[in-house]
């Protein structure tokens, strides 16, 4: 009979599985930023990029702390995520309906993400990981962030403007007049590459 895991097993497997999770979102955030039409957006997804790489450094840190080697499991959790994203990417969609798509899969990974770190830091304090509890804190709280500045790009004015696109018989909120102008700079429906 094989000998149950532990605590610090599962915690293993866990950072295993950020670390692959991270590993995945470097590639598919530098394809958002890429689809982003919005300059806001895809500085944002750029901004991520440059954290997330830190996120891959950090957890090599965290892994060293506990004198482990790290090593990803392949996380497939955000493998799906990043699927719906593509899928999201290869539909014809005007710009701005296309940007609030990529707010949503930004945000799913952002959340998906929080709820890891939130655990692990749980994990690390409760097992006396102070060092890597700080390590992982420092990450969960830029995950935090990075959801916090979607949600401002989306409240800002990205969501309405969608919906004003969808709904041109409601009169918008005032924003028709930003979405007019987007419309008139770029195409009102483009395909997106893979």
């Amino acid at each position: 009979m094989a000998e149950a895991g532990t605590l610090h097993d599962a915690f293993i497997e866990e950072l295993r599985d950020a670390y692959d999770a991270e590993k995945q979102l470097t590639k598919a955030l530098k394809k958002m930023a890429k689809a982003a039409a919005s300059d806001g957006l895809r500085s944002a997804f750029e901004s991520h990029l440059q954290e997330t790489e830190g996120h891959v450094e950090r957890l090599e840190q965290v892994f060293a702390s506990i004198d482990e080697k790290p090593r990803g499991k392949h996380c497939e959790g955000v493998a799906g995520i990043i699927e719906e994203g593509k899928a999201v990417m290869e539909e014809e969609l005007d710009e701005v309906t296309l940007d609030a798509c990529l707010i949503a899969s930004g945000q799913r990974a952002e959340h998906y993400e929080m709820a890891a770190y939130g655990t692990l830091v749980a994990w690390a304090r409760a097992m006396g990981h102070n060092q890597a509890a700080g390590l992982l804190e420092e990450t969960l709280e830029e995950e935090k962030a990075a959801d916090r500045k979607l949600t401002q790009l989306a409240e800002s004015g990205i969501n309405q403007e969608a919906a004003d696109l969808a709904h041109p018989e409601r009169g918008g909120n005032g924003n028709t007049a930003v979405a007019t102008m987007r419309r008139a700079k770029a195409p009102a429906v483009r395909r997106k590459a893979r």
